[in-house]
């Protein structure tokens, strides 16, 4: 598995010709031609309202401060070490109290480390922080080849844990990264303390596929399970570009910012129907269009897209564990609990009202208060 155990202290400096270059493109975007009644910047209907897009990205070129949140970001430590040949970026930050418990936080797709800028000094009371980029990801960069998929990653990331001198920890994931978070305690029971996963209302589109329909649903539950299939289903145009075509996709996400931009920026926006905010209002605007700098800087849209396709095509073990297992559910919806923990078996189960797909990101002190609670409980 390993290369060597250098761990290289690291820090984000991206050349401000790049820099330049974003804004250059930016300010020379070409743009489809307007069609008629489409100016309604709150309907997502069709995907990313043209009018908003035009909005995000004038103030990526011309308000959004790049230096002011790498230098931000800067104040976390970083590290890069290399494991079975791949780059993997690290943040790493240590908490003052000698009792601290170390903590993976792990996150998915479009999301990267930049999620849980807000959530990491909530935690470091009681937790040593460690949030690895997956392959392909951030500054986990330039891929070393194929095969990068959940069942290499997790090992991977152990290994990563080792190096850090941590032969015991705790994990969190959503996304992805409650796929990671899982693997780690499949593989690893001796070693991960316990699982605390995030998951949201849209896992109901999940029953029939991952989870099992609940016995004795009615009619009206029955319909209400039908209509989030069909808002999951609407919205796999991107999962299926990415589990087969990833080249194909990539190749605009790397040569196009708005491309890139809108491609992101779409999968923030809450899903309710009764929810008319816009990404940018479900989330904090600077930190949404820091996490897509990311992906611009590093030419990752193309490689994390990757991930999806090795992961679509892997034969990956979903294996149950006796690690002790928790989960927050943000906007939640009673079913859930029904399908996923028909038995109760699920000592922690917290239900939000708020949030959704980036908890870390819409409601850190929520998330935070529960990773406490959860992993509190166990020691």
């Amino acid at each position: 598995m390993t290369d060597n155990t250098t761990l290289t202290p690291f820090r984000i400096d991206i050349p401000q010709a790049d820099i330049d270059d974003l804004r250059n493109r930016l300010a020379h975007t070409r743009r489809p031609f307007p069609v008629p009644g489409r100016d309604d910047r709150t309907d997502f209907r069709r995907g990313i309202p043209p009018a908003y897009l035009i909005e995000l990205a004038e103030y990526w070129r011309d308000g959004f401060d790049w230096r002011a949140q790498e230098a931000e970001l800067n104040e976390y430590d970083q590290c890069t070490t290399v494991v079975d040949g791949q780059t993997f970026h690290v943040v790493h930050v240590r908490s003052a109290n000698p009792r601290a418990v170390p903590l993976m936080l792990n996150h998915g797709w479009p999301g990267s480390f930049v999620e849980y800028q807000r959530l990491i000094p909530l935690l470091t009371d009681e937790f040593h922080v460690i949030v690895p980029s997956l392959p392909g990801f951030g500054f986990s960069t330039p891929l070393s080849g194929t095969g990068w998929d959940l069942t290499r990653t997790a090992p991977a990331y152990a290994e990563i844990m080792t190096r850090l001198g941590y032969d015991r920890f705790a994990a969190h994931g959503t996304d992805i990264g409650s796929g990671t978070t899982g693997r780690l305690a499949t593989l690893y029971p001796e070693r991960v303390i316990g699982t605390h996963i995030g998951a949201e209302r849209r896992w109901l589109g999940l029953l029939g596929d991952l989870f099992p329909y609940p016995h004795g649903l009615s009619d009206e539950e029955n319909a209400e399970i039908a209509a989030v299939r069909a808002e999951v289903a609407a919205d796999r145009g991107y999962l299926e570009m990415q589990n087969h075509r990833p080249d194909t996709i990539g190749a605009a996400l790397a040569d196009s910012p708005v491309g890139q931009l809108a491609w992101i920026a779409e999968k923030f926006k809450t899903r309710r129907a009764d929810d008319h905010r816009t990404p940018d209002e479900s989330v904090e605007r600077d930190q949404l269009l820091t996490n897509i700098s990311l992906y611009w800087f590093t030419r990752s849209g193309e490689s994390s897209a990757q991930f999806y396709y090795e992961s679509a095509h892997a034969d990956i073990d979903l294996a149950t564990t006796e690690v002790p297992s928790g989960w927050a559910v943000f906007d939640t919806h009673p079913l859930l609990r029904r399908a996923i923990d028909p038995d109760t078996a699920i000592g922690h189960w917290t239900d939000f009202t708020e949030g959704g797909h980036f908890p870390a990101m819409e409601e850190p002190e929520l998330l935070a208060h529960d990773l406490h609670t959860f992993f509190g409980s166990l020691s």
